[in-house]
């Protein structure tokens, strides 16, 4: 399924760009742009985080077009993109950056709000948490 205002949509493991969103969203007709970056932050559940690692099904790159396709069709939006980082990443490098564009801020807001909480929840791409105290956790995992 493939819808008009998808424009960007990756899976990389290579570092992801704000700009490179920003740019592909670009248009006269938008008059709301919303955009939602996932860092990697330096704590979860209490302890101290010193690195994570993703990993992607194979499926997750179509997985996530069909996310994508959806959520353009259920938001009036001009455009939308999402890319997604795995491998290796450090403290405060991008994991994911999610972008919609409208005619008004309201239903960019809404419609990347949904992107991303359909994105968790339905694409196969696994986190692997490391803690300072030498545990580890999978997030996300069949």
């Amino acid at each position: 399924m493939s819808h008009p205002a998808v424009r960007l949509v990756g899976i990389q493991d290579t570092p992801l760009s704000v700009a490179e969103v920003v740019d592909g969203l670009d248009d006269d007709a938008s008059g709301g742009l919303v955009l939602f970056v996932g860092r990697v932050r330096d704590h979860d559940h209490g302890k101290g985080v010193t690195g994570l690692a993703y990993s992607a099904h194979p499926t997750a790159l179509d997985r996530l077009h069909d996310v994508c396709a959806r959520v353009a069709e259920e938001y009036d939006v001009s455009g939308l993109a999402a890319v997604h980082r795995v491998g290796d990443l450090a403290i405060g490098d991008l994991a994911v950056v999610v972008a919609t564009t409208s005619a008004h801020r309201g239903t960019s807001f809404e419609a990347s709000r949904a992107l991303i909480d359909t994105l968790k929840a339905e694409v196969p791409i696994w986190k692997h948490q490391l803690f300072a105290d030498g545990t580890e956790e999978w997030v996300g995992a069949p």
